[in-house]
């Protein structure tokens, strides 16, 4: 909780400082001598080539894109190009590399990528909306996501190999000897804890989520990787296969509490029905949202942190230099928590939706339990 209190309370203070700072800057670089009405208008014109400009920093970070982009190097983006896959009932099928768009640049075979969107166009280049464009191409989520669990795989695949070759009397070792503790204590600490007699029966997929998240965090702390974790899309997923787990768990015991809880008013019950009947599907919600938000914060307190170096050079070259330290400092140190965050997340989901499964058929078992007491 004071972890996360933290990470609330740097995400505000970075957030602000970056727009005043950055709106400062940029103010100061309106000449003198030019009319107070240009301000106006230089927000309509094109921005220079080279402009810093912090808000598409933050969303390219953040945002699924189609190419890995890793830095610019003497104007030029070095970028590993993804393959473009997409369907327009007008023209068909078109296969190609996402490098072609020259990072949005120009267009290629009747589409232009705008602001990570793709969009058909005609041959003056204009975007041609009553052309509709479905969009299967292999982003740098997808990717990552597949090598993830690619990586997932292989691993767990290896370490049943050697369990079903040397038994399980003999001492771990490799990646046996690492991952024996976790699934040990994701047996104890979730499975048996939450779910009683029956954890046998979901530790497979409680088991399945928090390795595939764990390595997804991790991957996304990697510069140039992206933020699978942090994209709502990716979480929402998530969220749904264990809202369908707990919908499977339930028996009649769970819905009788629902809409006729027992032992309360009948006015009473006007007002819980409907509060518990909207508890069923806030329960995934929740899921979703923290999970999102929380590896979305930290990547955002980091890229902030960084931009600050630039948005001080803006101000003085002198204040850019002596912000630098202080700024290379608190990455550094918020990376490192963005490490530890990375295993409680996957805890908490984890944990969470064992919490809500056993909540799924635990009526039943306060119900024996009052019949054996009578």
């Amino acid at each position: 909780m004071a972890l996360r209190t933290v990470k609330s309370l740097l995400v505000a203070a970075f957030s602000l400082l970056l727009i005043t700072f950055s709106n400062i800057a940029f103010a100061n670089e309106t000449p003198e001598n030019e009319p107070a009405h240009s301000e106006t208008n230089a927000k309509h014109e094109e921005k220079k080539a080279g402009d810093f400009e912090p808000g598409s920093v933050i969303m390219e970070h953040i945002m699924d894109n189609h190419s890995f982009h890793f830095f610019d190097y003497d104007g030029h983006a070095v970028a590993a190009p993804l393959p473009v896959i997409i369907y327009s009932p007008e023209r068909g099928f078109s296969f190609f590399m996402s490098s072609k768009f020259e990072h949005g640049e120009a267009a290629y075979n009747g589409y232009k990528l705008e602001e990570g969107t793709i969009k058909a166009v005609n041959e003056q280049g204009a975007v041609e909306e009553n052309i509709k464009v479905y969009d299967f191409s292999m982003t740098r989520n997808v990717v990552q996501m597949l090598l993830a669990l690619a990586i997932l795989v292989w691993i767990l695949l290896g370490v049943a190999k050697k369990y079903k070759q040397q038994g399980s009397k003999k001492a771990p070792s490799g990646f046996q000897n690492a991952l024996e503790p976790v699934i040990t204590f994701i047996r104890d600490e979730v499975g048996k804890s939450n779910l009683g007699h029956k954890y046998e029966k979901y530790m497979p997929y409680l088991l399945t989520v928090f390795f595939f998240i764990l390595i997804c965090n991790i991957f996304g702390l990697i510069p140039g990787s992206a933020n699978v974790t942090g994209n709502i899309a990716f979480t929402a997923v998530l969220g749904v296969i264990s809202f369908i787990a707990i919908l499977f768990s339930t028996n009649k015991h769970f819905w009788g509490h629902i809409f006729w809880p027992p032992g309360v008013p009948l006015g009473v019950k006007l007002i819980l029905i409907p509060v518990e009947f909207l508890g069923v599907f806030t329960k995934p919600f929740a899921l979703i949202i923290r999970l999102f938000a929380n590896m979305v914060a930290g990547h955002m307190i980091i890229t902030c942190l960084i931009m600050m170096i630039f948005i001080f050079t803006k101000l003085s070259v002198g204040a850019g230099i002596g912000f630098a330290p202080v700024s290379m400092a608190f990455t550094i140190f918020i990376y490192f928590i963005e490490i530890l965050v990375a295993f409680i997340q996957a805890f908490i989901f984890t944990n969470l939706t064992a919490v809500f499964i056993g909540q799924a058929f635990e009526g039943e078992h306060h119900d024996d339990e009052a019949h054996a007491h009578h």
